[in-house]
């Protein structure tokens, strides 16, 4: 039997919107236009570090077949993309994927290496499809079982490979920050986007992670302060305070450490090939 869906329906409806909404820089989702480049250095200082590459080319991500989770209109699949990285961009709105693709349509340059599917995580997973980096950004507070999606999202990646993930922490300071701030009094969310009862501790992700066979090796805070001339109006940095928001760094070794690189990557050849026949 197939793995069973975590995807909560009511969330992905509500979460749907057009493209030119996704793609407004003050439109509803200009928190994630103003977060979006200090979550894109992250992946950029992690990728780079944990996968021994060179940090200051251009294209970085050169050769990477990466999955992102919950993609949405592609703010963060297309920045990755443009990195160097092979993206296939997921999300269980049709609508999302619809936007997405309608914005792909205009950038010619990134259509080789950039694609969208209406599907799940757990579907992906499931057909047998595995990534060298899998990023899941905003994410794991919306599913409704997160241990099967952090299973699901390991399982996929490759050995010498890699998960990202951003969410909120589940503290009284994420509380107030995040739901009671965030929805009701800077108004920079709708009511009800977020239920912190599904908000995760990142000892719990690791642990979970760990029961999967991946080891973490980063978590790093998000801190966001009010900014009035900030995109959404909102500021956003790197931080150590990890009681809000955080990103975290789980990385998969390799099946074993003295394997001959040619087996391991002839066992990852058939895996590109069924990512591509998923169009």
């Amino acid at each position: 039997g197939g793995s069973r869906s975590t995807v909560d329906q009511g969330e992905v409806k509500r979460l749907s919107h057009t493209t030119s909404e996704w793609w407004d820089p003050n439109g509803p989702f200009s928190a994630l236009h103003a977060y979006n480049p200090v979550r894109v250095k992250y992946i950029r200082e992690q990728v780079t570090t944990v996968m021994g590459r060179d940090s200051g080319l251009l294209r970085p991500f050169e050769g990477l077949q990466m999955l992102d989770i919950g993609c949405g209109g592609g703010i963060l699949s297309e920045a990755l993309c443009r990195l160097g990285a092979e993206v296939t961009g997921v999300d269980a709105s049709e609508m999302n994927i619809s936007a997405a693709n309608f914005r792909l349509d205009q950038q010619p340059s990134l259509r080789d290496r950039l694609k969208y599917v209406f599907s799940t995580a757990e579907a992906l997973h499931d057909q047998g499809h595995t990534y060298d980096v899998v990023v899941a950004s905003e994410v794991i507070e919306h599913v409704s079982d997160a241990s099967h999606f952090l299973q699901c999202i390991a399982e996929m990646t490759r050995p010498g490979g890699m998960v990202v993930l951003s969410t909120f922490n589940k503290t009284a300071l994420s509380y107030l920050l995040g739901v009671i701030a965030a929805e009701y009094i800077l108004r920079v969310a709708k009511p009800g986007t977020h239920d912190w009862g599904k908000f995760i501790a990142p000892e719990t992700v690791e642990n979970f992670l760990a029961e999967n066979g991946l080891r973490t090796v980063d978590v790093t805070g998000v801190l966001v302060l009010p900014d009035p001339f900030a995109c959404g109006n909102l500021h956003f940095s790197l931080s150590t305070l990890t009681e809000v928001n955080y990103l975290l760094t789980a990385f998969k070794p390799p099946a074993e450490e003295e394997e001959q690189p040619t087996s391991e990557a002839s066992s990852a050849a058939p895996d590109s090939s069924s990512g591509d026949s998923a169009k």
